[in-house]
């Protein structure tokens, strides 16, 4: 016989199975679900530092401020960074350090994007590049820092960094 619980859900529309998931990235077909696994704790755990230029293979902004890392699949990873520096010098600063224009690929809300490497769609998740994206477009407060408490509370510029997988060629 089923748990009150069960049938509730059931009842609900809900299978028992879906109760346990997590939401997820959509994934491309054919591809692994990216891994899941718990938040990083400082009760006794080492919270994992924050990537650098050297580590990443790309350039991070001077003043952006570290967000955090997700798995992206396939061994990639992205990696967030705030600022409130605006969108269009964020873009211009990435134009100069990359040697390349980009591709503003949204106008509202602006998105530019630079590809720094081939995408191998059976090996990569994501084109590895740097990706602005300006979160202070028609007079929104910007993206909330996910740090209770801590300064700036919301960034107007998020850049996300994907980099090659290891072993890809440049």
């Amino acid at each position: 016989m089923r748990s009150p619980a069960v049938l509730l859900l059931i009842a609900l529309g809900v299978s028992s199975s879906a109760v346990a998931q997590v939401p997820q990235p959509f994934p491309k077909p054919g591809q692994a679900p990216p891994k899941v696994g718990p938040p990083p704790t400082t009760g006794g755990t080492q919270v994992a530092p924050a990537p650098t230029e050297a580590t990443l293979g790309l350039p991070i902004y001077p003043s952006a401020e570290y967000i955090a890392s997700y798995d992206a699949g396939r061994g990639q990873q992205y990696h967030l960074f705030g600022t409130n520096t605006p969108f269009a010098q964020i873009v211009d600063y990435y134009k100069s350090v990359l040697k390349q224009r980009g591709e503003l690929v949204y106008d509202e809300p602006p998105i530019h994007m630079f590809e720094v490497g081939r995408f191998r769609e059976e090996t990569m998740a994501f084109p590895p590049g740097v990706t602005v994206k300006d979160y202070a477009w028609a007079g929104s407060l910007g993206y909330l820092n996910p740090k209770r408490g801590a300064e700036p509370a919301r960034f107007k510029t998020i850049i996300q960094i994907v980099p090659p997988p290891p072993g890809a060629p440049k």
